[in-house]
C-alpha cells in the first residue's frame, strides 16, 4: 500500500540562480545528506540560509535532512513531526514570496517539493486521503514553475516519477483505477526517459533520479541488470550510504551474484560494528544479518549461518510486532529449523517449527511447519 500514492506525489528540485558560489554550497550540503553527514549538512545549509535569506533552497534542504533520516528506518516515527514542521516553513517563506510575485520560479519549485514530500510522507504512514490532497495540491504548482522555465533539466525528476507511476501503478493496484480521473494519465516509457535525463544531466537532482531509476528497474520493470548499474553509480559517489548499499546487495541477491552480495552485506555489518551512522539501526542490522546467513547457508557453512539468523530474529523483535513479523524473521526461524534437522538435532527442529506456526504465515511458512512436524513426530 505504501508505493500506491507515489504516483501522486510529485516530487521536484528547481532552477537556482546562477551564482557559482551558491552553486557550490548547495551540491556540497546535497552531497554531504547523501553521504549521511548530518551535521555537517546543516551547518552548510544553515549556512546558506543566513547568506542568501531570501532563497527557500536553504530551508527546504534543511528538511531533506530530516528525510533521509526517516528514509534509514521508515518504521521508526521519531522524525516525522520534526519533518512536517519544517515542511511548512520553507511552504510559509514561498507563499510569502509568491504574495509578492505570483511566478517567482523558485518559490514555485520549492513550495511544489515540500508538499510533495509531505504528502509522501504522509502515505507511507496511511494517511491516504492527506497524501492525496497533497498530490492535487503539488502538481499545478509544479507545472506552473515548469511553465515559467521549461528548460530546467532537475525539474524532469518530478515529471519522470509522475509519467512513470501514474502509467504503472494502477495496473498494479487496478482497484485505485477511479482515483486517477483526478490527475493527468502517465506515460512510462515518458517517465524512464526524463528521469534518465536528470539522472545524467540534471544539475543538483541527478542522485534522486537515479536511485528512482533504480528502483523502478528493480521492483516494476524487473531489469536487474540496470538496477545495478545506478546501484553501483550511487555506492560509488556515496559508499557510506547504508540505503544505498542494501539495494546494491538486495540486486545482487536478485542475480544470484552471492559473491557480490555477501561482500556487501558483511560491509554493512562491518561498518555498525564501527559505528557508522545509520549502519546500526535494526532495520539495517536485521536485512544483512539474514543475507549473509543465508549466503553461509548455501555455502554449507551451517554453524556460521546460525549465528546470522538468530542475530537477525533478534533484531527483528526490537522492531516488529506480534504476528506483523518480516519475512526476514520468519525465514530465519524457518532456516534454524532446517539447519537443525540437517544436522540431527530433532528436538531443536521441531521446536523451531512450533514456533513458526505462532507466528504469522509468511510464503508457505505454515504447511511447511506441518508436514515438517508431522514427519518428524512420525504421524
Amino acid at each position: 500500500m505504501k508505493k500506491i500514492y507515489l504516483l501522486i506525489i510529485l516530487f521536484c528540485s528547481t532552477s537556482f540562480p546562477q551564482n557559482s558560489d551558491f552553486d557550490l554550497r548547495v551540491n556540497t550540503g546535497i552531497k554531504e545528506i547523501y553521504n549521511i553527514k548530518f551535521t555537517e549538512a546543516e551547518k552548510t545549509f544553515r549556512s546558506l540560509i543566513a547568506d542568501y535569506p531570501q532563497n527557500p533552497a536553504g530551508r527546504f534542504f534543511l528538511a531533506m535532512i530530516d528525510w533521509w533520516k526517516i528514509t534509514l528506518d521508515f518504521e521508526n516515527e521519531s522524525n516525522d513531526d520534526k519533518f512536517f514542521l519544517k515542511l511548512e516553513d520553507v511552504i510559509y517563506q514561498c507563499d510569502q514570496l509568491l504574495d509578492k510575485n505570483p511566478d517567482d520560479v523558485n518559490a514555485l519549485f520549492f513550495k511544489g517539493g515540500a508538499i510533495g514530500y509531505r504528502g509522501r510522507l504522509r502515505a507511507m504512514r496511511e494517511s491516504w486521503l492527506k497524501a492525496a490532497d497533497d498530490g492535487r495540491e503539488a502538481l499545478p504548482i509544479v507545472e506552473h514553475a515548469a511553465s515559467l522555465d521549461p528548460n530546467n533539466l532537475d525539474v524532469q525528476l518530478g515529471f519522470g516519477i509522475y509519467n512513470y507511476y501514474a502509467a504503472v501503478i494502477p495496473q498494479e493496484n487496478p482497484f485505485i483505477k477511479p482515483l486517477m480521473i483526478f490527475f493527468p494519465e502517465g506515460n512510462k516509457e515518458a517517465g524512464i526517459a526524463q528521469l534518465k535525463s536528470t539522472a545524467f544531466n540534471g544539475k543538483f537532482a541527478k542522485y534522486e533520479a537515479r536511485y528512482f531509476l533504480m528502483t523502478l528497474y528493480f521492483r516494476y520493470e524487473h531489469d536487474y541488470k540496470s538496477a545495478n548499474e545506478y546501484a553501483e553509480m550511487l555506492c560509488k559517489d556515496f559508499p557510506d550510504n547504508p540505503v544505498f548499499q542494501k539495494w546494491l546487495g538486495r540486486i545482487a541477491m536478485r542475480n544470484v551474484d552471492y559473491f557480490l552480495a555477501d561482500s556487501v552485506f558483511n560491509d554493512v555489518l562491518k561498518k555498525a560494528d564501527k559505528k557508522y551512522f545509520g549502519y546500526s539501526e535494526p532495520v539495517t542490522l536485521r536485512e544483512a544479518s539474514y543475507y549473509v546467513g543465508y549466503i553461509l547457508k548455501f555455502k554449507g557453512e551451517l554453524d556460521s549461518s546460525i549465528a546470522y539468523f538468530e542475530n537477525c530474529i533478534s533484531e527483528s523483535k526490537k522492531i516488529e510486532e506480534e504476528d506483523e513479523e518480516s519475512g526476514f524473521q520468519v525465514n530465519s526461524v524457518l532456516y534454524l529449523a532446517q539447519i537443525a534437522e540437517m544436522q540431527n538435532r530433532k528436538t531443536d527442529a521441531i521446536k523451531y517449527y512450533e514456533t513458526l506456526l505462532e507466528m504469522r504465515d509468511y510464503g508457505s511458512s505454515h504447511s511447511t511447519s506441518k508436514n515438517r512436524l508431522n514427519s518428524l513426530k512420525g504421524k
